[in-house]
């Protein structure tokens, strides 16, 4: 089952509860596209230890503050998760606000002919050479339409898009259109989590002040003074940009506190907007009836 809607209306708590009101119980599988990385604690609302309540997390804190965890690696891992809980006998519960983490699982991704790393090697030796400018401008002649979405900053997504290119003669685009998340890997029920938007909003200025309070300065400045890079695209998410900009002085924390704020909200508007066009998805409103949820969920998975 998947159970998912915009950050701040409180997926965690009730997958936890769901999880324990099954039987089998349920092991929760985050979709999370923050949460993947160690040390990025406060700004991704991580579940503590009382809050998982002894249900079991997986994909949280799987990659490094460096590395480019990506939809792709995302699916493969979490597709292994999931058959994993499923072989034990008990029901995986993907819950998160990443949309393209779960579509990614659902439907699987498109697959692209390897030649065991040689055409990114040559790629990344390009990009020594010549730059990321030189690369992306490539991109936007081969495959303009990724190149519209993809920041001309984001060297991973570049290198990625060029590659598929280089490999299929096609752009990441007229493949995906092709793919179109036509198969299903997996067949979940949806469970959908919103709220009156005045009160999401309310709760998300209450989680961005619970942050500052947490010290969410002194866990990116920590971050930073290990050594990683304020480039890095974990650090490019809500919540820890802004943090990043305040701690290189182009902003005072009262004006990052308010970005973020402003930001989240924005967020959970896309977020609202991306699982309004999934098909079957059953809505609950705050505050959210758990004993409903469950019946509808045993209904789908012929539990008694």
């Amino acid at each position: 089952m998947v159970i998912t809607g915009p950050t701040a209306t409180g997926k965690t708590k009730v997958a936890v509860d769901v999880a324990l009101k099954l039987s089998p119980n349920g092991e929760i599988v985050c979709a999370d596209s923050a949460a993947v990385y160690r040390n990025l604690n406060i700004a991704t609302a991580k579940p503590t230890v009382d809050e998982m309540k002894g249900v079991p997390h997986h994909l949280i804190d799987v990659c490094n503050v460096d590395d480019n965890f990506d939809a792709e690696q995302y699916s493969k891992m979490a597709g292994e998760v999931v058959n994993n809980i499923l072989q034990n006998g008990k029901i995986p519960i993907v819950t998160g606000g990443t949309g393209l983490y779960i579509k990614a699982l659902i439907h699987g991704l498109f697959s692209i002919p390897s030649d065991l790393g040689q055409t990114k090697n040559q790629i990344l030796k390009e990009l020594d050479e010549k730059g990321l400018y030189h690369l992306f401008t490539e991109l936007k002649n081969v495959d303009p339409k990724s190149a519209i979405t993809i920041n001309k900053n984001d060297r991973a997504r570049i290198v990625r898009a060029l590659e598929i290119y280089r490999l299929t003669g096609k752009s990441a685009a007229e493949i995906k259109e092709e793919h179109s998340f036509k198969n299903t890997v997996f067949n979940p029920i949806y469970i959908g989590l919103t709220m009156e938007r005045k009160n999401l909003h309310e709760r998300i200025n209450r989680r961005v002040d619970e942050m500052i309070k947490s010290g969410i300065v002194d866990e990116v400045k920590e971050i930073l003074d290990s050594g990683y890079s304020p480039a890095c695209r974990s650090l490019n998410t809500i919540g820890y940009k802004e943090i990043v900009s305040f701690l290189n002085g182009e902003i005072d924390l009262m004006t990052a506190t308010n970005l973020i704020k402003r930001n989240t909200r924005r967020f959970a508007k896309r977020q609202m907007t991306w699982f309004k066009k999934v098909e079957g998805i059953h809505w609950f409103e705050y505050p959210y009836d758990i004993s409903k949820i469950v019946k509808k969920c045993k209904v789908h998975l012929y539990l008694k």
